[in-house]
């Protein structure tokens, strides 16, 4: 069979094809336009074997031949999509409607705003800073000493190695940001300071390497210790209600003198004694030499600064027996609030 003859013989081949469902224009296209072995693309392969006057002619035929199948297809499948759309919507339109799912705020959201807007009705007004910050205001500023542990690798993403006071890093608290706050306003400042901080810390059911702070700071003149657990038993009871249990142990924080920790009781009753304690926050009086870092008279000023976990109080809050659930995007743990 010549070349010729093979084309006539596909042409009758094509115009007898059945195109009347998906199935068939698919094994149509494969049989006739398919890359490896369709009939059309091989003819394109004889061209070779085509005596040199008569390829113009054969490669043109060719050519209407595959143009000529495409069309085919093409109007196929057209006629397929306006009969289907013909017989009206796939969709039983006498059922009830689906409601759509509502979304909700993240419970680590919600804690926060309601940490703030207690904080706001206390006076405080709430200020943001970065959370890629230089080592002078992560440390140096709060009254860390050069060969505190707190600036080991082992605590700290580093993004630029420290030098001297240069060192560029994640982070590991929002205290920085009160810094700022001091360097732009004169005292009395009241301010509250919510963010996400960064520690390389171990994983455990109440530690991350990332986790949600606010930190507060009230700087004034005559300002006490006695202001500072006022102001947290005062949230506590806002917070976990009028039956909260917390106490303040004696600690120690490079930037306040005297400092202390806070922790607030958390019943279980599968565990001896009830419960256990959880520790939510640090605290303490600002130290002198933080004032002094930010041309503040210490002489003159006195202030509070404190730092909560919102994990943690999250936590408390819905009962949440593993910080890392928090950070899991479980759609299952989600839509419970």
């Amino acid at each position: 069979m010549s070349a010729y003859q093979s084309i006539e013989v596909i042409q009758k081949e094509i115009e007898a094809a059945s195109l009347q469902s998906e199935e068939e224009i698919e094994a149509f296209r494969i049989a006739f336009l398919g890359r490896k072995s369709g009939r059309i693309t091989n003819l394109f392969k004889e061209i070779g074997s085509v005596p040199p006057a008569d390829k113009k002619e054969f490669g043109r035929r060719v050519n209407e031949l595959k143009q000529h199948a495409e069309a085919l297809i093409e109007s196929a499948r057209e006629a397929m999509s306006t009969s289907v759309g013909s017989r009206g919507p796939s969709i039983d339109l006498t059922l009830p409607g689906r409601k759509p799912r509502r979304g909700t705020l993240h419970p680590l959201t919600q804690t926060l705003e309601d940490i703030q807007s207690i904080f706001e009705r206390f006076g405080f007004g709430v200020a943001f800073g970065p959370e890629i910050e230089d080592d002078w205001h992560n440390f140096s500023a709060l009254n860390f000493p050069p060969d505190h542990p707190a600036r080991d690798m082992q605590d700290t993403f580093f993004i630029e190695p420290p030098n001297d006071d240069d060192g560029i890093l994640l982070r590991t608290h929002t205290s920085p940001v009160q810094i700022r706050v001091m360097q732009e306003q004169a005292p009395p400042v009241r301010v509250i300071v919510p963010g996400r901080v960064y520690r390389n810390e171990s994983l455990s059911y109440k530690s991350f390497c990332l986790f949600n702070q606010v930190e507060g700071l009230y700087v004034d003149e005559g300002v006490t210790f006695a202001d500072l657990k006022q102001v947290l038993h005062v949230f506590a009871r806002a917070m976990f209600g009028s039956d909260v249990k917390m106490r303040f142990r004696a600690s120690f924080f490079p930037f306040t003198e005297p400092s202390a920790e806070v922790d607030i009781w958390w019943p279980n009753p599968e565990l001896p004694g009830g419960g256990r304690w959880l520790e939510v926050l640090g605290c303490g009086m600002v130290d002198p030499n933080v004032l002094k870092a930010v041309d503040i008279d210490p002489e003159r000023y006195t202030g509070y600064a404190f730092g909560m976990g919102v994990d943690r109080l999250a936590m408390l809050r819905y009962d949440i027996d593993d910080i890392r659930i928090l950070y899991e995007n479980d759609l299952r743990f989600l839509r419970q609030f």
